[in-house]
């Protein structure tokens, strides 16, 4: 026999939702997953009305559902929101510039402006030229800073109030988990935060819609709603460190299907004692982004780069990098040992 919708008890149900385990049909699924996403934006006061909001498009199903719900919901509750895209470029032929296609489809499927920044243009190098200098294994740090670092730059070219990116449930608990692992006290701590406030100068405040949002839910909604979105992974991300944690999560996952929301609240309960030394937030002193060291990392990551010393800002901080990143200049055997370290 057929199983009828949990909710409606009318239409016959096509998805068992991993979340909750209820039987839905189509429609009542859509209306789930989207007043779910509402509670979230209401409950936590991510938006105030007028505010110009970037959404982070990479063309993946994550901003692509992001970008039409928040469309969806701007409209159906009169958020009074200025709605827009932002993209960034990082420059991997047969990746990027793929999804890049879907995101103008999306800006004209949804209405919005798009707004697309590249690595190249902000910092001289593509992830391919980067790649081609410091291997596979720790690709995925340059990305990260710099992509951060290109968002808040193509917000502030925006001039939009707010970023808003398509960050899921999995990717925060995956998030918790890396930091444990790492032992990375600070980030261990924000990690979880739905929003972050103005940071300073240069640095936009973030905020994540679908934070408690199921990544199988996000796929199923985007099948079902036929939403164009660009499915292939990263070609430079097998050896990502986040893929470890993934494997972990989905290991935990099928062992105790509550393991996602488990970890999540674990990260926002999460207190450090008094006394713990935390890192003190500044400002670069090159380009003014928020730094807790002398140069932010993407400074510091640029600069090796620059100097045939792609390894320089990876790892723990060199006896020499200080020296390094203050122009003076290396006699040969310095530089030969800085090459021979492992970071």
């Amino acid at each position: 026999m057929p199983v009828l919708c949990s909710s409606c008890v009318d239409k016959r149900a096509v998805l068992k939702r991993p979340k909750t385990g209820h039987s839905l049909c189509k429609e009542c699924f859509f209306w789930a997953f989207e007043e779910e996403v509402h509670q979230t934006i209401v409950a936590a006061e991510l938006f105030k009305r007028w505010e110009k909001v970037g959404i982070a498009a990479s063309g993946g199903k994550d901003s692509t559902v992001l970008a039409h719900v928040m469309k969806l919901l701007n409209q159906r509750y009169d958020y009074g929101l200025e709605l827009m895209l932002l993209s960034v470029d990082e420059g991997i032929t047969g990746y990027r510039d793929d999804s890049l296609e879907t995101v103008k489809r999306n800006q004209q499927q949804y209405e919005l402006p798009l707004k697309i920044v590249s690595y190249e243009e902000l910092y001289g190098w593509t992830m391919d030229a980067i790649v081609s200098q410091v291997g596979l294994k720790n690709n995925c740090t340059f990305c990260g800073v710099f992509r951060r670092q290109a968002l808040d730059r193509g917000a502030i070219m925006l001039k939009v109030d707010k970023i808003c990116t398509g960050h899921n449930a999995d990717d925060v608990a995956e998030t918790v988990l890396m930091n444990v692992l790492r032992g990375d006290i600070a980030r261990l701590r924000r990690c979880t935060t739905i929003s972050t406030a103005s940071e300073g100068d240069g640095v936009v405040p973030r905020c994540k819609p679908l934070k408690y949002a199921y990544e199988k839910e996000i796929v199923l909604y985007a099948y079902f709603k036929k939403l164009d979105y660009f499915s292939t992974e990263c070609i430079y991300s097998p050896n990502a460190y986040r893929g470890h944690a993934r494997t972990l999560l989905k290991d935990l996952e099928s062992v105790r299907p509550s393991s996602i929301m488990d970890v999540i609240h674990s990260g926002e309960n999460l207190s450090v004692r008094d006394g713990v030394k935390m890192p003190v937030q500044g400002t670069c002193g090159r380009c003014g982004y928020i730094s807790s060291q002398a140069l932010c990392k993407a400074c510091v990551l640029l600069e090796g780069l620059n100097r045939g010393l792609p390894r320089l800002g990876i790892g723990k901080h060199h006896r020499l990098h200080d020296k390094i990143l203050s122009q003076q200049p290396l006699s040969e055997r310095e530089e030969r040992k800085l090459k021979s370290v492992d970071f």
